[in-house]
């Protein structure tokens, strides 16, 4: 018996059992259509973890932070081998300072796999625009770091120049703003600020402790009234791309600079006093040199941040990155697609049933056909093959218009929660269509495998006699 024999038997047998065939793939339908919507809601979740992690700094960044002495981090270690660091703090005097300066920037450039190496300074500042006040947090970086943020620019460009200092606005900076006349911020009136960072010059206090205390009448050391700071007018350069309530960027609340101009202008602000964040000594003077907030560090493949990162700890830093965040989170997502496909799984079992159910009954119903077959000289794989190929059409059949109804279902459940998921929650791959037909194919198979060999094992004789 050819293969085309054997398709056409399988399908004529299917057909003239119209509504038995039609009722068996129904449950392979909701079988399958089952088991990929529940593992598409864990691809989903997964799915948009990675892009919110993407959006805050992404997977190949590190961020390191002074080790100021006294106080140190706890690291717990897990089974993935990543290393979270913990929010608490444990005293340890026996610890020095390690702060990060130039020299030790030049140490981390040097590290292998280290693609960029950034000092990042930030200080907050007092801005004034008319009758427009607000606190902003300017953060400095290097000119290299700044053009690898991937930031959409709405208006000019990003900071160009190291000696002059240039403001790079965030798109949700303006929020901070609040009427001086009405002490009323963004959130409270629901109007923005009619602020314009491009075209009005922008007044900066940077010594605000010194503002403050000129504004409510302060004294200092020798009882004198603490004198009002110098106001500087900071041009801008660019305002970032998204409106006053998008926050996709991690940089949306940031005033960026270049960190260099940031220097040169907080020593000419601060001449002769300790910049605000600036460590001091034993006689409350400052140091010579600044020292960083922070560095951010991109490594050249992600494959290669925890082993940079455990360089870096080498060194008495601490760091961080998103790789340990994105652990945790795969983790959590393969025991979420691990029940959700169980889940999924037993209505397939139980459409499984059915197929088996469905070919017992064809065996019984065709048992004399069978008989002839066998006595004509049919080759027994042949029979068997023959109920095997339809139990298999009947899994392809229902895996087909399952899959459809995924689809269907997954974009209902999309748009349903487009407002929490800006991605969509249920996310449907190549790979996983492909696994679902050929998962329904087999199952469907191995369903009518028993049956097969029940109908390939039938006396020719018993078989014939059958009424």
């Amino acid at each position: 018996m050819s293969y085309i024999d054997l398709l056409r038997m399988s399908l004529s047998s299917l057909w003239r059992r119209k509504l038995r065939t039609v009722l068996t793939v129904l449950g392979v339908v909701v079988g399958t259509a089952s088991i990929v919507v529940m593992i598409s809601l864990g691809l989903g979740l997964n799915k948009s973890s990675m892009e919110q992690i993407e959006q805050y700094g992404g997977l190949t960044t590190i961020n390191v932070y002074p080790n100021e002495g006294g106080y140190s981090y706890a690291t717990t270690s897990y089974a993935g081998g990543g290393v979270i660091v913990d929010s608490g703090v444990s005293s340890d005097s026996s610890t020095e300072p390690i702060r990060i300066d130039d020299a030790m920037m030049e140490t981390l450039s040097q590290i292998e796999h280290v693609e960029i190496a950034s000092p990042v300074l930030s200080i907050s500042v007092l801005a004034k625009q008319g009758i427009w006040e607000g606190s902003l947090y300017i953060r400095g970086m290097s000119q290299e770091a700044l053009e690898n943020q991937n930031i959409e620019v709405a208006e000019g460009s990003l900071p160009t120049s190291e000696e002059e200092l240039q403001l790079f606005y965030g798109n949700t900076v303006i929020t901070n703003f609040y009427n001086a006349k009405t002490q009323q911020y963004y959130w409270e009136t629901g109007e923005l600020p009619e602020v314009d960072f491009m075209n009005d010059p922008m007044f900066v206090i940077f010594d605000m402790d010194a503002y403050y205390n000129n504004k409510y009448g302060g004294t200092d050391e020798n009882g004198a009234p603490v004198p009002a700071p110098k106001k500087y007018v900071v041009p801008a350069c660019g305002v970032m791309a998204g409106g006053p309530d998008d926050y996709t960027d991690s940089n949306a609340s940031y005033v960026l600079c270049n960190v260099n101009a940031l220097k040169a202008e907080l020593k000419k602000a601060f001449k002769g006093k300790a910049i605000p964040g600036q460590p001091t000594n034993s006689a409350g003077k400052p140091y010579k040199e600044i020292y960083y907030d922070e560095a951010y560090i991109r490594v050249d493949d992600m494959k290669y941040v925890e082993e940079v990162q455990e360089q870096i700890r080498a060194l008495g830093l601490q760091a961080s990155s998103n790789i340990e965040w994105m652990n945790q989170v795969q983790e959590q997502s393969r025991s979420i697609q691990a029940a959700l496909g169980g889940i999924g799984a037993v209505s397939l079992f139980v459409a499984a049933i059915g197929i088996a159910n469905t070919m017992m009954m064809s065996i019984y119903e065709r048992t004399k056909e069978i008989g002839v077959m066998k006595v004509l000289g049919c080759d027994l794989s042949a029979i068997r093959n023959m109920f095997l190929t339809e139990a298999g059409f009947i899994g392809l059949i229902g895996g087909v218009i399952g899959l459809i109804l995924s689809y269907i279902i997954s974009a209902v459940i999309n748009f349903v929660m487009k407002g929490m998921y800006a991605s969509g929650i249920s996310y449907i791959p190549f790979y996983l269509s492909l696994l679902a037909l050929v998962f329904s194919v087999i199952i469907g198979m191995l369903a009518g495998l028993f049956p097969a060999l029940r109908a390939m094992r039938l006396s020719p004789l018993a078989a014939i006699r059958n009424e």
